[in-house]
């Protein structure tokens, strides 16, 4: 497949719908963790997706707020809507980058430590009017 023949980022994400979308790459945590955090507002309007990511207690739910704050950013600016009429259509954790390291163990052998990344997408659009 050619790039010319690739679809981009929003026509895969988005299609023709209005809406925008933000990545956070590279997020030092692991995708299992994060992924709980992002179950929470899937589906869930803007700003109460917002109050609960302030709130939660996971460590993973500070980047997903960034990521959530900066699609619904995205949004205002470049689509002209507004945050009240958003919501989180679709949220997902894809896996990065694994780093490894060594850990000594007994008798000179050593064992693999895995450091796993996390991708973090976001994608919101306004609310429909059949939904409501």
């Amino acid at each position: 497949m050619s790039n010319k023949e690739r679809p981009t980022r929003r026509a895969s994400l988005l299609g023709d719908r209005p809406g925008s979308y933000a990545i956070a790459r590279h997020v030092r945590m692991s995708p299992l963790k994060v992924r709980r955090v992002v179950d929470l507002v899937r589906g869930m309007d803007v700003t109460d997706a917002l109050n609960v990511l302030k709130f939660a207690p996971q460590a993973a739910s500070e980047p997903v707020y960034k990521v959530v704050a900066s699609a619904t950013a995205n949004a205002e600016s470049t689509e002209g809507l507004r945050a009240e009429e958003l919501f989180v259509s679709q949220a997902f954790v894809d896996e990065g980058m694994t780093l490894r390291r060594i850990r000594p163990r007994a008798k000179g052998s050593a064992s693999r430590i895995l450091k796993r990344a996390s991708h973090i997408t976001v994608v919101v659009e306004p609310k429909t009017e059949k939904g409501a």
